[in-house]
């Protein structure tokens, strides 16, 4: 499968680049904007991804006042701009994604996530999934199947070409909550251990008796870019809103958590010990 391209990956690129440009050259984005002739804030909009769309004239005339003159650099900066416009798969999904995860997905390189509850949505069967989106609230039969036939469709980035790493540390509650029935349990775990087979993806469980641990304040997801212009970004999802973090002190805060979290957890090996484990006894 092909790679996905994420627009706002480039918006956000784009937006750190301009900014490191401008404090190059000692500017406020104030003082930026008061050069071009601009309307007040214009400068910090673009900045911050607000404007969504930066037209070429208005790129080269930020890249002149801050005497960007090297033509390779404003030739990849108006490439970065012409495919930011342009939309992902899953805006055909905005009401599965309000958030936009697959946008940051897509293009990361490395994904690590901590699961309290329930098995990843990136290694969910369609049974599986179907069964999280029934419990969460009333909804109609239409509506369930638009949401687990996105779902299906973001796990394709473990299938792309140069997929990235996936690590998933998932509570040991996970494996033995009883999400829609005994069978769709058993599928579910089999097919946990068919992705644990995969060269880039790493589960670990994390046992009952490791007791307290650094995660337990609930779930996350940490994504890693290959390009070092891309901030890695942590996204937090709660029954109303989600929250993408990407402040340095806020990063490592969450990448200790789940460094901590992986360390208390069982080895990959003994977690599909665990997982197989669990599977016999649901066939009991």
């Amino acid at each position: 499968m092909k790679r996905s391209y994420s627009p706002t990956v480039r918006r956000r690129r784009i937006s750190a680049q301009l900014r490191k440009f401008r404090k190059q050259e000692g500017l406020s984005a104030a003082a930026a904007g008061e050069k071009l002739g601009w309307a007040q804030q214009k400068v910090s909009k673009i900045e911050s991804g607000e404007q969504k769309r930066i037209p070429p004239a208005e790129l080269d005339a930020l890249l002149d006042i801050y005497k960007v003159t090297d033509p390779q650099v404003r030739d990849a900066l108006h490439e970065c701009a012409r495919l930011a416009k342009q939309r992902g798969w899953w805006t055909k999904y905005k009401e599965a994604f309000p958030g936009g995860l697959p946008d940051f997905e897509s293009e990361a390189s490395v994904i690590r996530s901590y699961e309290a509850q329930v098995i990843p949505g990136l290694l969910q069967t369609p049974d599986y999934a179907e069964a999280v989106f029934r419990a969460y609230k009333l909804r109609e039969d239409a509506e369930i199947k638009r949401l687990v036939e996105a779902r299906m469709e973001r796990q394709h980035i473990l299938n792309q070409v140069g997929p990235p790493d996936f690590t998933a540390v998932i509570d040991e509650a996970a494996l033995h909550r009883l999400v829609g029935s005994e069978e769709v349990m058993r599928m579910q775990l089999r097919h946990l251990t068919h992705m644990a087979a995969r060269h880039n993806i790493d589960i670990y469980v994390l046992p009952y008796r490791a007791g307290a641990h650094a995660a337990t304040s609930g779930s996350f997801t940490i994504m890693d870019f290959p390009d070092p212009m891309d901030t890695s970004v942590v996204y937090v999802e709660t029954p109303t809103s989600t929250l993408y973090l990407e402040e340095d002190e806020e990063v490592r805060e969450f990448n200790t958590m789940i460094s901590r979290a992986q360390s208390a957890a069982l080895s990959p090996t003994l977690s599909l010990k665990l997982v197989e484990e669990t599977i016999t006894s649901l066939e009991e």
